[in-house]
């Protein structure tokens, strides 16, 4: 229990300190309402994210409606009741806009990724490991003129479990929220 406390609490942490250091205006940050399709306000993003997973998350767009998603954090008793580290990286794509407005951008986005879990398993000897497949898609209030955006997904995995006796495979499903912080 402690530590699930001491976890979320520097989860906060960390993201007011992001926040607080965000003094940098981005005059630049709006784009067009041009076209139907969506494109980014922004290159690279961190920030944290809460739900399963939860922890620090990354977005990186290398094509305007293109991006590689990260994470790195943990899942609470999710699944068979472990807690555990887990990263992921995914490949998003934004194929279109949902709302278009003056303050915000919200696309919707799809994409597929891998995962890698090392959790308490509870009666095993040891902890066991799940390598996975997963399939985000979810929505995003990408802030024109704020270096912000927040967004809510769907995750649908994929596992295949490794040192968990009586388990081979799982499906599943994660959901989470979270906030990002733009440099570029």
């Amino acid at each position: 229990m402690m530590g699930i406390i001491l976890r979320r609490s520097f989860a906060v942490a960390l993201a007011a300190a992001v926040l607080c250091t965000s003094s940098v205006a981005f005059a630049g940050r709006h784009r067009s309402f041009g076209g139907g399709g969506f494109a980014s306000n922004g290159t690279f993003g961190l920030g944290i994210e809460l739900g399963e997973p939860s922890g620090l998350n990354g977005k990186y767009f290398y094509q305007p409606d293109k991006a590689i998603d990260f994470g790195l954090g943990w899942v609470y008793h999710h699944y068979y009741g472990g807690d555990g580290f887990h990263l992921y990286v995914d490949h998003l794509w934004h194929p279109t806009t949902l709302v278009r407005a003056e303050a915000f951008q919200m696309p919707f986005y799809i994409g597929v990724g891998g995962r890698i879990w090392n959790f308490d398993c509870g009666g095993c000897n040891d902890h066991a490991n799940a390598i996975g497949v997963r399939v985000p898609f979810g929505i995003s209030f990408d802030f024109n003129n704020v270096p912000l955006d927040v967004y809510i997904q769907l995750v649908f995995v994929a596992d295949v479990f490794i040192n968990y006796p009586g388990h081979g495979f799982g499906p599943g499903l994660d959901g989470n929220v979270g906030i990002r912080f733009w440099f570029d």
